[in-house]
């Protein structure tokens, strides 16, 4: 309960400034006016549509890289010979915001749906490969030398000994990747996009529609919210199955 005190307060603000008359209407509309705004798309299937196009491009997006980023990070942790040849080029390249590449993106893929689908997997693949490097290197290597001891099958050393090591660290970057990956997909949907919630917020702003700009801006809130919550109940659960 305590939990909603704040979005209510916050609601309760945004209904006395929309009707004070400090700002004009054309520039603050009162929730009511935006859930309504809100009602209206759903009741057309056009905010319906937006949503599924945004979703379905960060689960392939995110899947993809999350994927690549865990052999990656894997990689570079576990040979020294590619850390030598990658790890270089690869801590340089975090270090560049994500939204950076869209202009070069734009160039060679233009606005279609491997645009999008392509930031989502970069967004994706920096957070998970960095925590599965750092995860992998945190495990104590005299883990491995027991292991080579016993002569442990590379299965089983990974299933017995990599897994349950890293699995909180890893799931703990995958949470911070699939919200940043949310965050750079409705980014790069405002810039560059025929559909998905960042374009149906461009496409109020084009129209001076700020009904529709702030209905985007609650649904992608709640989105965020939502796969934020849901990705940290999965974190909480995989650091009880490491105690357990």
């Amino acid at each position: 309960m305590a939990s909603l005190l704040a979005p209510i307060a916050l609601l309760g603000l945004w209904q006395l400034a929309s009707v004070s008359g400090v700002f004009p209407p054309q520039v603050l509309v009162p929730p009511s006016e935006v859930g309504a705004t809100l009602w209206s798309l759903a009741q057309t299937g056009e905010l319906q549509r937006h949503v599924a196009d945004s979703m379905t491009r960060l689960a392939l997006g995110f899947a993809i890289g999350a994927v690549a980023g865990l052999a990656f990070g894997a990689a570079i942790a576990l040979s020294r010979i590619a850390e030598a040849l990658f790890a270089p080029f690869f801590f340089a390249v975090w270090q560049v915001p994500v939204i950076a590449f869209v202009p070069m993106l734009v160039i060679f893929l233009g606005i279609d749906e491997q645009f999008k689908i392509v930031i989502v997997i970069l967004a994706a693949f920096f957070p998970v490969a960095l925590a599965a490097f750092d995860a992998i290197r945190s495990v104590p290597r005299a883990w491995f030398e027991v292991a080579r001891v016993y002569r442990t099958r590379l299965p089983d050393l990974i299933w017995r000994i990599l897994v349950p090591a890293t699995l909180p660290a890893v799931v703990t970057g995958l949470r911070v990747a699939l919200t940043r990956a949310w965050v750079v997909l409705i980014a790069a949907e405002l810039l560059a996009a025929d559909s998905g919630i960042g374009q149906m917020m461009e496409m109020g702003r084009q129209m001076f529609r700020i009904d529709v700009v702030l209905a985007g801006v609650v649904v992608s809130g709640v989105i965020g919210f939502a796969l934020d919550r849901g990705a940290k109940a999965i974190e909480r659960r995989a650091s009880r199955w490491r105690a357990a």
